[in-house]
């Protein structure tokens, strides 16, 4: 059994991986362009990838591929028809950053309500240092509790961010981007009336055809100027120039994101012109990552070919 990783570096180098090689011969690539990975495929029984595509391209003469193991929840990059016609399977890994991305997403909230980025930078600047008051609060905020919370996507992630909202004494709503979605104990309502009445606007969807630009021009329009949207779900469900265009002319109060329409980050993404920490944080797609997820995640994938390797 030879197993070949294309992206290792995508998991870190943090993350023993030492266990695969009681499954079979390991080979690992930091990284692999479409070229690369059809090389180093051509004598793979199993490939471990995160973001490189497969298709007829890059696995087109790995004749004894039998497994694609994808070290994230989202398969947009296999091309599945293919693989069914060849007979190969393919396996991805759900709900092991499901803590660490509702974890990420108050932080991002956090740092964008409090404006920890002024109250970091007043007291490194030295303007704190023999100050007339014990107290600088000139950049106002306010309590989590009592706000309404909106959720877009209430599966895995999202419902554990709703437990945490309600925690933090928040109404939670949440809108059903399949239509079909409904969560006991959550009031469910139409994208309208979450976008017109939440303080704070988070994303947890997948990218499909009912979410790709879901957050659109409209969308940001029919938002409260006081809002705070996040987004830890997928880039292309946020039209990055109707966003940077809410912010610019104060239409919304602040975002924070993890995910971009192109990653990494493009030159011609409009949101490079923001530089208002207070107004914009973006962070490289990092809210999956802590040490335990990634862990986590590869002990999964290693069961995986294990299971695999005994049926």
């Amino acid at each position: 059994m030879k197993i070949v990783f294309l992206d290792r570096k995508s998991i870190g180098e943090d993350i023993d991986l030492s266990g695969f090689a009681q499954l079979g011969e390991v080979e690992f690539y930091d990284f692999s362009s479409k070229e690369e990975a059809r090389e180093r495929t051509k004598t793979a029984d199993v490939i471990v990838l995160n973001k490189v595509e497969i298709n007829e391209e890059t696995i087109g003469e790995a004749e004894h591929l039998k497994l694609v193991c994808v070290t994230a929840t989202g398969t947009n990059n296999l091309d599945k028809e293919y693989l069914a016609a060849r007979g190969i399977e393919w396996r991805n890994v759900a709900g092991y950053s499901t803590e660490t991305v509702a974890q990420h997403t108050f932080a991002l909230l956090f740092y964008l309500m409090e404006h920890l980025s002024y109250y970091d930078e007043y007291v490194k600047s030295e303007k704190y240092v023999n100050d007339v008051s014990f107290t600088h609060f000139a950049m106002h905020f306010h309590e989590l509790a009592g706000k309404t919370w909106g959720i877009i996507g209430l599966g895995n992630i999202g419902r554990r961010v709703a437990d945490l909202a309600k925690a933090f004494g928040c109404r939670v709503i949440y809108y059903s981007t399949s239509g079909r979605n409904q969560q006991e104990g959550y009031e469910r309502v139409e994208l309208d009336e979450l976008l017109g009445t939440s303080d704070i606007v988070s994303v947890h969807a997948p990218l499909n055809e009912a979410t790709n630009g879901l957050m659109s021009k409209e969308a940001f329009a029919k938002m409260k100027k006081s809002a705070i949207f996040i987004n830890v779900g997928r880039g292309p469900i946020v039209d990055e120039q109707a966003l940077a265009d809410a912010l610019n002319e104060n239409r919304i109060a602040a975002a924070g994101l993890d995910v971009l329409s192109v990653e990494p980050m493009s030159e011609d993404n409009p949101l490079r012109q923001i530089k208002d920490s207070q107004r914009l944080l973006i962070t490289p797609h990092i809210a999956w990552a802590s040490v335990e997820a990634r862990t986590r995640l590869m002990e999964i994938i290693q069961n995986q070919i294990k299971e695999f390797m005994e049926d």
